[in-house]
């Protein structure tokens, strides 16, 4: 397991005890969770259950009706 020495301001590391307090964490698993939710790389489930919640958003395939065809592209 890694271990890091993180220099905070006096009043970023108040507004961090206050957060801490209320969790109820150490600040050492406070401040991971904090990375694992900010380094995060998939939606989040609240995000992922939106998919096709809009009725009249246009699909894909509408939206690029009227775009023409792409270009050639060279190759390599």
């Amino acid at each position: 397991m890694g271990q890091v020495t993180i220099y905070l301001d006096h009043e970023t590391e108040k507004k961090m005890v206050t957060m801490v307090k209320k969790s109820g964490l150490s600040k050492s698993k406070w401040i991971a969770d904090l990375i694992k939710k900010k380094t995060y790389s998939s939606w989040p489930e609240s995000i992922a259950k939106l998919a096709g919640k809009w009725k009249d958003m246009p699909t894909a395939e509408e939206i690029r009706k009227d775009m023409g065809a792409d270009a050639k592209r060279e190759s390599i």
